[in-house]
């Protein structure tokens, strides 16, 4: 027996077609991030992503006399004085940079007049 072309079911490529047209569209500025990302519209506009050159950043931890940590807290200060605020890594990594514009003999009589410090942690007072 013969199907007729009246029972044919409607083809569903048409109605998912109008189904998708008549959606209701979603909020601006609701985007899944994935989406947005993968437009290739966007990375045209943008141009290939280069990645930044960041430093490789390392935690350490080092004992230093009271009299010393007062200088970061005074050096704090008067930047704050000068209105920028300065950070204890800033203080000391501009320490470094001074120090290493410095001659060899600078250098050496800048650690001279250093107090020696005992390594390892200082033991807890009670």
């Amino acid at each position: 027996m013969m199907r007729s072309h009246k029972t044919r079911p409607a083809a569903p490529r048409k109605a998912k077609a109008l189904s998708s047209a008549v959606a209701p569209q979603k909020a601006p500025g609701r985007k899944k991030a994935s989406v947005a990302s993968a437009s290739p519209a966007r990375v045209e506009k943008k141009g290939p992503k280069l990645p930044k050159a960041r430093p490789k950043l390392v935690r350490d931890s080092f004992t230093m006399p009271e009299s010393d940590f007062g200088l970061i807290e005074m050096l704090k200060a008067r930047a704050l004085v000068a209105q920028r605020a300065a950070k204890k890594s800033e203080l000391l990594r501009a320490g470094l940079q001074v120090l290493a514009a410095l001659e060899v003999q600078a250098l050496v009589a800048a650690l001279e007049k250093l107090e020696p410090v005992k390594t390892g942690r200082p033991k807890k007072r009670h």
